[in-house]
Formats: structure tokens, sequence, C-alpha cells
């Protein structure tokens, strides 16, 4: 009977023990899983910003390098993201071009993008844009070296971006050898500052006209220092 009861304890410890093994070994294994999965969501993020930021595909074996994982888990993990994608309807997509990958917009979304795109700009006019685009208004038409003999610096950028924001045109040509181009304003101009004629502007005082040399001899003197 004692060897009995010996044997059952022995038997019931040495299954108490197996048990325990199991128990540590799926806890270890759960553990494991937690830290893969994590693992496998910062690879996604990193493959997001990849993508994202180069805006053109990029192949599959950059990324694996990237990542120094296989080409196998790598497109594995691409694979769950772009079901992800279209299960959580964003509206980004990465799509598979010959071995290579890119994130773009859906075609579903390209008439929000066509609206988007056609809101009026907001046109920022610096210190700069101002004291040029008045020179033109007053002194119109004007070439640009006349612009410049005023200011007493290079203006052809600003000129450049008046054009580009329509408050400004090319008007014809001077009838002097080179025939540069001659400038003036638009009727974008007379909208935005609210005149329905160049008559109507406002006669600049004196103190503005010297205002504006000091800002061009400031503006000049920094220029050479560069």
């Amino acid at each position: 009977m004692k060897q009995n009861e010996v044997g059952n304890e022995t038997a019931e410890s040495s299954i108490e023990a197996m048990e325990q093994v199991k128990s540590d070994a799926e806890d270890t294994e759960e553990l494991k899983n937690d830290a893969s999965l994590e693992d496998t969501e910062e690879i996604k993020g990193i493959i997001e910003a990849i993508l994202f930021t180069m805006g053109e595909s990029v192949s599959l074996e950059k990324l694996a390098a990237v990542l120094e994982l296989g080409k196998e888990d790598t497109k594995y993990i691409i694979q769950q993201m772009m079901s992800e994608y279209e299960k959580q309807n964003r509206g980004i997509q990465i799509i598979e071009l010959e071995g290579a990958y890119q994130m773009c917009t859906k075609k579903q979304m390209y008439e929000y993008l066509i609206r988007i795109a056609r809101q009026p700009k907001k046109q920022v006019l610096t210190d700069v844009l101002l004291e040029t685009l008045s020179i033109i208004a007053y002194k119109q038409p004007v070439t640009r070296i006349e612009i410049e003999k005023i200011r007493g610096v290079s203006s052809g950028h600003a000129v450049n971006k008046l054009v580009e924001y329509n408050l400004v045109c090319e008007v014809g040509r001077l009838d002097v050898p080179g025939r540069p181009l001659l400038f003036g304003t638009t009727e974008e101009f007379l909208r935005s500052f609210g005149v329905n004629s160049i008559d109507e502007l406002p006669q600049p005082q004196p103190e503005q006209v010297e205002e504006f040399r000091h800002e061009a001899e400031a503006e000049m003197e920094i220029r050479m220092k560069v």
C-alpha cells in the first residue's frame, strides 16, 4: 500500500510538473506572438512611410533590404497592408507594378481631387511683389528694365510671379532695338483691389515713394552681401 501511495504521489508530481512546463511554454509562445504582432505593425508603418515619401514605385528587393527581411516575408506583409487598405475604405491603396510597389490614390477619389484642384489658390503678395505691382500699376505700360531702374534691383522673379497670379500681363513691345516686353495690369488686378479702372487708384504720397526707394536700396545691399 505504501509503495502504491508513493508511486501515485510521484506520478501526480510528474503530471503537475509536465502541466507547468506546458503552461510556461504556452505563455512564452503567447509573448512571442505579441512581440511578433508589434514588430509586424512597426514594419507596416515603415513600409507606409517609404512608399508615401518616395511617391513612385519601390522594388521588393529594396524594401526587403531596408527592412532586413526576406523578400517573401516582406511581400506577405505588403499584401496584408493592401488587404487592410481595401477593407477599411481608405482613400489610398498600394499597387504592384512588376515586382515593385507604389502608394497611390484610389480611382474613386479622382473626382474629389479634381474639385480641390479647381479651388482658387490664395495669392500671397510679399512686400517685394506689392512694390513691383505698384510700379507697374502707376507706370504702365512699362518694361522690366524700367521697373528695375526704379527699384534699383533685379525684378524678373517678381514680375514673373505677378504674371503667374494673373495680376500683370504682357501688353505689347516697346518700339526700340531689342523690342522689350511691356507689362500692364489685368482685369483680375482691378477685381482684387476693388476698382473699376486704373484712374480710380489712389495717388501715392511722396513719403510712400521714398519708403519704397529705401526698401529697394536695403534689398540691393542684402543681395550684394550674399
